[in-house]
């Protein structure tokens, strides 16, 4: 067999292998960039989430992260907690690591749960209260909001509000 056999050989062999092969669904390829957290769009989410609190009458901290929990905005109302800063940061680091909202790990993580004590992990950054929120846009995780300065109710409303108008937001950008 020359060289030009071997070759025309493999190609067979991996045509026939292709044609065998399961066909998958290919994930999104494009480079309309609605898969990462950018600046100018964790800026306009917030600029709705501050709305909707000053609504509300509250004075939050509003942090967005990226899907790996690495914050790309944050914004401090007049008069909100300091606290709140690290608050809202670490927020957007559980519900990012994690994929669920800070409300939900707040019932995962109660004494006789399976996430008890999930709250002394990762260098005390998990928070177990309500107003952490995951961003997903078709399914996929594109980042993580959290809002600390009211209750943990007003919080939760807040953030649930963010998660809710992030796709429109996505969309307008």
């Amino acid at each position: 067999m020359n060289e030009q056999d071997i070759t025309n050989a493999v190609r067979a062999v991996l045509d026939q292998m292709k044609e065998k092969a399961p066909q998958t669904e290919r994930k999104h390829v494009c480079k309309c960039k609605k898969r990462a957290m950018s600046l100018a769009l964790a800026n306009a989410l917030i600029e709705r989430v501050k709305a909707k609190a000053a609504e509300m009458g509250v004075n939050v901290v509003i942090a967005v992260s990226d899907k790996a929990g690495r914050p790309v905005a944050v914004q401090c109302m007049d008069d909100a907690y300091i606290a709140s800063f690290d608050i809202a940061i670490n927020k957007t680091y559980t519900s990012a690591s994690l994929k669920m909202s800070t409300e939900q790990l707040s019932h995962l993580s109660q004494p006789g749960q399976d996430l008890y004590g999930v709250q002394f992990t990762n260098n005390g950054k998990i928070v177990i209260f309500g107003g952490g929120e995951p961003l997903e846009y078709e399914g996929e995780i594109v980042g993580a909001l959290g809002v600390s300065g009211g209750s943990a109710a007003q919080d939760t409303a807040i953030a649930a509000y963010g998660k809710e108008v992030f796709k429109e937001v996505l969309e307008c950008l």
